[in-house]
């Protein structure tokens, strides 16, 4: 399964939305795939909504635990993942349990119109 990172947290929500989108277009991309993927951000911001703190310092052991059964770590390289807190130490921590890291860009979103089926 991999481990999607992606940074989440700006002052301007507009742009934690589009980090949102960002993360659910690439976890669907990986699933298409193939790829079993967890997106911590897209599996946890809406529950965030419901009253909880979206940063780090908060998330830190659950998402160590997603980590730990994860056999590798895609970090999506939106604007600001180098900066992020929350992806930095992902980063680390699969460092420190022996999982790969490896690198997607931002994945393009798809046409609204296109057939799913």
């Amino acid at each position: 399964m991999i481990y999607l990172a992606s940074p989440l947290s700006h002052r301007d929500r507009a742009v934690q939305q589009e980090r949102f989108d960002a993360a659910c277009r690439a976890a669907a991309f990986l699933m298409r795939a193939g790829k079993p993927t967890f997106s911590p951000i897209a599996h946890s911001y809406p529950i965030a909504q419901h009253g909880l703190p979206i940063d780090w310092a908060f998330w830190a052991t659950c998402d160590r635990r997603h980590l730990e059964a994860c056999d590798e770590v895609v970090v999506l390289t939106l604007d600001g993942w180098r900066e992020s807190v929350g992806v930095q130490a992902e980063i680390a921590i699969a460092r420190q349990l022996g999982k790969p890291v490896s690198y997607l860009e931002p994945v393009a979103e798809e046409n609204p119109g296109s057939s799913r089926g």
